[in-house]
């Protein structure tokens, strides 16, 4: 077989090309958009994933949601959820933030504080929020069976409590509580939640800047694109103010 190799040696670029076909072969260099190979059976079946999904930014809810899902909350006994609801609308934050509040950011001296404040994730900057009443209530009656530490986290991963709650649990967790209310689930998220008081506030005041405290935004532009605001506002605010 040696000599064989000798009288007939395969031309050089013969191995290279063989090397390449088995490695698109293996790895499917080919693919889809979706990570799916051409010429798998299902490339052609699967949707992308934005398909039927509502782009962009979700919609606040209306104070008379807010409290319907307080109370779809309280009906299916779901104390940390409710807790969690309370502090977002309160709180203001973003999501990757809600999650990673900790004990010791609400509590002081026994009780819920009236005010609370903590780093963002996103700026690295600190940001203050009120917490009213309804969410103190909420918020003690979930630590006071939650227990802990100040140096925990208020709402715990149930795989490893000593981390938070995923991001991801979290945007499922919301998607619950507006279809528990009838609403659909492609038109809110958590950024709904995160918007609700601000949007609010703006709509009862008009004041840009206060709502930009409060959201922590670092930019006065950030706050007029969160709150879709657009030149009819400024116009009906401008109209209803005499000098």
């Amino acid at each position: 077989m040696s000599g064989l190799a000798e009288i007939h040696p395969r031309p050089p670029g013969i191995e290279r090309d063989r090397a390449q076909f088995f490695l698109l072969a293996k790895d499917g260099r080919e693919e889809k958009g979706n990570g799916t190979p051409e010429f798998d059976p299902g490339a052609n079946e699967r949707r992308p994933w934005n398909a039927g999904r509502k782009l962009g930014g979700k919609r606040a809810l209306k104070p008379q949601q807010v409290w319907a899902i307080r109370f779809w909350l309280d009906r299916e006994r779901r104390l940390r959820d409710r807790a969690m609801f309370d502090l977002a609308i309160d709180s203001k934050l973003r999501g990757c933030d809600v999650v990673k509040v900790k004990i010791g950011d609400l509590i002081s001296g026994g009780r819920v504080r009236t005010r609370a404040i903590v780093i963002q994730q996103k700026t690295g900057r600190p940001v203050q929020f009120e917490l009213l009443e309804p969410a103190r209530g909420s918020i003690l009656a979930w630590l006071e069976r939650r227990g802990g530490t100040l140096d925990d986290f208020v709402f715990p991963s149930r795989i490893d409590h000593a981390n938070h709650i995923s991001t991801r649990q979290y945007a499922r967790l919301v998607d619950e509580w507006v279809a528990g209310i009838g609403l659909r689930r492609e038109d809110y998220g958590t950024h709904s939640l995160r918007r609700t008081k601000a949007s609010i506030i703006y709509k009862q005041t008009g004041n840009l800047r206060a709502v930009q405290i409060l959201l922590g935004h670092t930019k006065i532009e950030s706050t007029v694109r969160y709150l879709g605001v657009d030149i009819e506002d400024a116009l009906a605010l401008a109209e209803g103010t005499e000098v």
